[in-house]
């Protein structure tokens, strides 16, 4: 059973997944990178993802092997200190392709309380 942070986390990370997709819906890919302020707006969900992935026990990530925790946790420097090297394309993928195994993985997570 979670603790009160860990499920405040959970709730934090599933919160700004469903803003990043919100931010990002309607969109295709030539569409999102023209668009700056989806941009800016998916890019800070990511960044806040990032942080709060830090904060999860080990033992709950041992629990989805799947998601890349690491690259999640070292993604949010590169959105914080190389935003001249964040490219849309890069942003949009990860949207497309990393949140919803990662939804999933928090909806189970939050299941477990």
């Amino acid at each position: 059973m979670p603790s009160d942070r860990i499920d405040g986390t959970l709730r934090d990370i599933l919160h700004h997944i469903d803003l990043a997709t919100e931010f990002a819906g309607g969109l295709d890919r030539e569409g999102f990178a023209a668009d700056l302020r989806a941009v800016y707006a998916v890019t800070r969900c990511l960044e806040i993802i990032s942080e709060a992935s830090r904060r999860l026990p080990e033992e709950l990530k041992e629990r989805h092997p799947a998601i890349a925790w690491r690259q999640m946790a070292a993604a949010g420097n590169v959105y914080r200190h190389n935003y001249e090297d964040v490219a849309a394309r890069l942003v949009w993928e990860t949207v497309q392709q990393a949140l919803p195994p990662l939804r999933a993985a928090i909806e189970d997570e939050m299941a477990r309380s």
